[in-house]
């Protein structure tokens, strides 16, 4: 086998040996997470694979852009997010971008006010986990008693 594999290196008809792709989601996750919390090497390895794609670059780019708004509140620069996503974006960023035009008034506020409707969101949906473990085995008293006692 290392014979056959010396001769085709002599002759220059040996493949190349390929590095090693990392996985979509190893990719998503060095996107998603803070560049401080990157190991050198993961970051080196972001760095090559946003070289050999430009569209996981330009993807990059906005993932940290949309991030900062969120996370800073700035729902008055989601316009201007919004409109360089749909105009040089890969088509998932693109397409998200368009969703969030559809309801630009909601995502806006979304973005700038404090107010959340999380906890009730949250409860309701605890509510409706509970429901769908009773289904076809209990009254509506029984649900009742055991909403109640859990909240």
């Amino acid at each position: 086998m290392v014979r056959r594999h010396v001769a085709s290196l002599r002759e220059g008809t040996a493949e190349p040996v390929r590095a090693a792709i990392p996985s979509p989601r190893r990719i998503t996750s060095w996107i998603m997470r803070p560049r401080e919390t990157l190991t050198d090497d993961e970051q080196e390895r972001l760095l090559d694979v946003r070289i050999a794609c430009p569209d996981v670059a330009r993807a990059c780019d906005l993932a940290r852009c949309f991030h900062d708004l969120l996370v800073n509140r700035r729902g008055g620069l989601l316009l201007e997010w919004i409109r360089q996503a749909e105009h040089d974006a890969p088509s998932p960023v693109s397409s998200f971008a368009g969703f969030l035009r559809q309801d630009l008034d909601a995502v806006t506020a979304g973005l700038t006010l404090k107010w959340s409707s999380g906890k009730v969101e949250g409860n309701v949906d605890r509510i409706k986990t509970i429901k769908r473990a009773m289904y076809g085995r209990a009254s509506f008293r029984f649900l009742r008693i055991r909403i109640l006692s859990r909240s």
